[in-house]
């Protein structure tokens, strides 16, 4: 006891020493146990003194305060929950809206709404206006080159040879035969500016009674651009049958003696490259010209300009 006992100077010393010192408490706050339920709250409050140089009110306030807090543990539990329910609240809320963020994000990504446009699709639509653009100026040009047709013009025809003679065909029937040498002049014009023209194989006919009694071949050939050329294609025809037709005819020593009336047929097929193989405008062109032969004008060009038709 007198190891305890203090004197009055030694507690009028720590008056003095340390006047108004406030006294306040702290708490340590109780432990919740992990399936929900209240534990036993230890209360261990330890007297601390307030520091030097602020004493007055806003240290018993504050002391109080918190003392008040401390003695209400049901409370400070009550807080604590509560936080920790609005934290676990916020938390749940911000991963909700991460995962709207990510799936609205998905949905936009496979809508196309705000992403940017892949080069695939910059790619194809590039393709498609370039083909685009180069069928339409295909097109044009097509529709330009189709009013430039070639012109064929026949200028005359000459009789070599014309023999009417007794005979028979393979069969052996026996009837007149015509045996002639013709030579047909005509001039094929190009009149593309921007194209030249393949002409192709053409036969021509020339029949009597719409009997061929002879007939030529103009060869393949290619014809610039605004150019023209003369075709001398030569007609023969050799022991042509004339079954009924011959009738009509009268010879004297195998020529005739009177005109006789022919017709002239044949189709120039031309084909223009204007765009390589991709724009290939194709022509054509039949003729038809009505001939007489003279016998009294044997190697004598005839002049078929007004006598033609062409289609």
């Amino acid at each position: 006891m007198s190891m305890h006992a203090k004197t009055d100077s030694e507690v009028t010393s720590l008056a003095t020493s340390s006047p108004n010192r406030a006294v306040y408490y702290v708490q340590s706050p109780s432990r919740d146990s992990h399936d929900g339920e209240k534990t036993t709250n230890s209360f261990h409050s330890t007297p601390i003194l307030s520091p030097m140089g602020s004493p007055g009110r806003h240290s018993r306030d504050s002391s109080s305060t918190r003392y008040s807090g401390s003695l209400k543990p049901g409370s400070q539990k009550s807080s604590n929950g509560s936080r920790r329910h609005h934290h676990h609240h916020r938390k749940a809320e911000k991963g909700w809206k991460e995962f709207d963020a990510i799936e609205e994000e998905g949905l936009l990504d496979e809508e196309g709404g705000y992403k940017g446009v892949p080069r695939r699709c910059y790619l194809l639509a590039f393709i498609v206006g370039f083909f685009v653009l180069f069928s339409f100026f295909a097109l044009i040009l097509w529709g330009a080159s189709r009013n430039q047709k070639p012109i064929v013009t026949v200028k005359s025809i000459m009789f070599d040879k014309f023999m009417i003679q007794a005979g028979s065909d393979n069969s052996g029937v026996g009837t007149e035969m015509v045996t002639m040498n013709t030579t047909v002049k005509l001039i094929f014009q190009n009149t593309g500016t921007f194209f030249g023209v393949h002409v192709s194989s053409t036969t021509l006919d020339l029949s009597f009674s719409e009997l061929r009694v002879a007939s030529g071949t103009i060869n393949k050939f290619y014809q610039s651009r605004k150019s023209r050329r003369q075709i001398t294609v030569m007609l023969r025809g050799s022991n042509i049958p004339l079954y009924g037709g011959g009738a009509n005819l009268s010879s004297q020593d195998g020529k005739p003696v009177a005109p006789v009336p022919l017709t002239l047929n044949f189709m120039v097929r031309a084909e223009a490259y204007v765009l390589g193989r991709l724009v290939k405008p194709k022509f054509r062109r039949r003729v038809q010209c009505s001939v007489v032969m003279d016998p009294k004008k044997m190697n004598v060009a005839l002049s078929l300009k007004n006598n033609c038709t062409y289609n």
